[in-house]
């Protein structure tokens, strides 16, 4: 039986919903000042009535270990502005400690496990079916990873995994206010020729977060002012400009969303872009991208040096500096960045000055 407090928030959602039945749930969550894990915790899902929700263990090292018995299935990412939806199988999972990696050809995550706090088996029904999905939230009760089983999935086996890992005591949602941004230092206050020196001795593109905590300066901030050697600012539209220029001419490239949970990445080519109510979408059959493209405030070139050579990246970011989105061009640690990548930077940069 519901409390009060949900019968009551379960009523807000009906309204809402009969007034905006298209709004997804995180926007619902949203709009009635809750969460996205409150609602699902409640039975209340994108269908409507008749979602079912069992809770998990927070043994969920244990359950992604358990998650290549289950073959094909459908992985989704996202932050506030954009959504990484990636098909195929969970195969070299790696979760020891707070971080973990999955590592394979489709499913390709990396994983910060110490943000993970509640997660759910949900049962949506359709209407002539039904979707099935492990969804995780972080303490806020904001979703860091979601895996939907599809008609490739073995069922059984996902199954079985739901009801090895569910928790076998009712579990109680608590969300914690989320922390506020950390605020940049003064520019007066970096030291740039550090920076500069610390970056154009770096051999590895992982050694770019320690240096910004080093020098104690922000990503954009960063870029902002670290020089055309390094970063160069570029409009927003430069974004969806590589995105059609790696469309039309088959270069692969790697695309990463995240949030302090997962960060997801597809890697290989781009075909079918489509724009379709503010959203500017990639749909190809294992790879979905849904870009809100009116939040991308800020786009970087950037070149960090590597042992394998120059790694070029396309960078965006929201209006509060948080990262929506990276690009690289395809490539495994030990080989250079593909000349046609780097290639196709060049001329997004030269569209960008003229």
């Amino acid at each position: 039986m519901l409390s009060s407090s949900n019968t009551e928030l379960a009523a807000r959602w009906n309204r809402l919903r009969g007034e905006q039945p298209a709004l997804r749930i995180r926007d619902a969550a949203a709009t009635l000042g809750v969460s996205e894990a409150e609602l699902v915790a409640l039975g209340i899902g994108n269908t409507g009535e008749g979602q079912k929700a069992v809770p998990l263990a927070p043994d969920f090292r244990a359950l992604l270990r358990d998650l290549p018995s289950v073959g094909r299935v459908m992985c989704l990412t996202r932050n506030e502005h954009c959504v990484h939806e990636r098909h195929g199988r969970f195969e070299d999972v790696q979760v020891a400690g707070p971080q973990g990696l999955v590592l394979g050809a489709d499913i390709d995550l990396r994983l910060f496990l110490g943000n993970w706090r509640h997660g759910f088996a949900v049962r949506d029904p359709l209407k002539r079916s039904e979707r099935v999905s492990l969804q995780f939230f972080d303490a806020a009760g904001d979703a860091v990873h979601k895996i939907y089983a599809t008609g490739e999935t073995d069922r059984k086996a996902f199954d079985a995994l739901v009801a090895r890992h569910r928790a076998e005591e009712p579990v109680e949602i608590a969300v914690e206010p989320r922390k506020a941004d950390a605020q940049d230092r003064p520019d007066s206050a970096i030291d740039l020729d550090g920076l500069r020196a610390a970056w154009r001795s770096m051999k590895d593109t992982h050694e770019f977060f320690g240096m910004l905590r080093k020098f104690e300066v922000g990503r954009v901030q960063a870029l902002r002012l670290a020089g055309d050697e390094f970063a160069r600012e570029l409009p927003p539209r430069a974004l969806r400009g590589a995105m059609a220029l790696a469309s039309a001419e088959g270069t692969p490239i790697m695309i990463f969303v995240g949030n302090h949970g997962c960060i997801q990445i597809h890697t290989g080519p781009i075909e079918r872009l489509l724009e379709t109510h503010g959203w500017f979408n990639v749909i190809d059959p294992t790879f979905n991208l849904h870009l809100r493209e009116s939040a991308v405030a800020r786009v970087f070139s950037v070149r960090k040096p590597t042992e394998d050579g120059v790694v070029t990246s396309i960078e965006a970011f929201d209006a509060n500096d948080r990262n929506i989105l990276l690009m690289f061009g395809a490539r495994k640690p030990g080989q250079p960045e593909l000349q046609s990548w780097r290639g196709l930077v060049a001329r997004v940069e030269k569209q960008a000055a003229s």
